[in-house]
């Protein structure tokens, strides 16, 4: 696990992760972790959904309160027999927005929607990179934005705004 940073500015950042296909979803919360040490300072504390369709909620619940920065979401779909893989991909990535809107936080979709579980282990760390790295290097990069506004804000205004106010902008696009 990443270690407790040191800088007050490092964002304590959830990782929502789904136990459903386990052994491509293990791969990219490595590649999500990785990520995080590698770029870090931050705070990384995993939350583990049953599925992908549960991710949004666990989100949502993992923002209420204030606690985290941001959330990265990771899961599989893999296409099967009929569509049903394509209203969980659809459900998945409206929830995981909805969820970014609602907490004017940042919440990165690191949800593979494949055909088959070769193209799923390609995209986790194969010869398609690891998305669960790009997620949370997405994550990272909307928060460095963030920051960056947050800083710009407090040297203008001599110290009036805060980070919450800065986030809550950036949900209403005014930043």
């Amino acid at each position: 696990m990443i270690p407790e940073p040191t800088s007050p500015f490092a964002p304590r950042i959830a990782v929502v992760v789904s136990r459903y296909n386990a052994s491509v979803t293990d791969r990219l919360l490595a590649g999500a972790i990785g990520e995080a040490d590698r770029r870090g300072p931050c705070v990384v504390d995993i939350w583990h959904a049953p599925g992908a369709f549960e991710l949004p909620t666990l989100a949502d619940r993992a923002l209420t309160g204030g606690r985290y920065a941001g959330a990265v979401t990771l899961g599989c779909i893999i296409r099967g027999a009929t569509s049903h893989d394509q209203h969980i991909a659809v459900a998945v990535t409206q929830g995981v927005m909805q969820v970014s809107l609602k907490h004017g936080r940042p919440v990165t979709l690191g949800v593979l929607t494949v055909n088959t579980p070769e193209q799923a282990s390609e995209r986790a760390g194969g010869v398609h990179g690891n998305k669960g790295t790009d997620a949370m290097g997405a994550l990272l990069d909307v928060l460095g934005v963030i920051d960056q506004a947050w800083k710009h804000r407090m040297a203008a205004s001599g110290g009036a705004f805060t980070i919450q106010s800065v986030l809550n902008d950036k949900a209403t696009g005014s930043v």
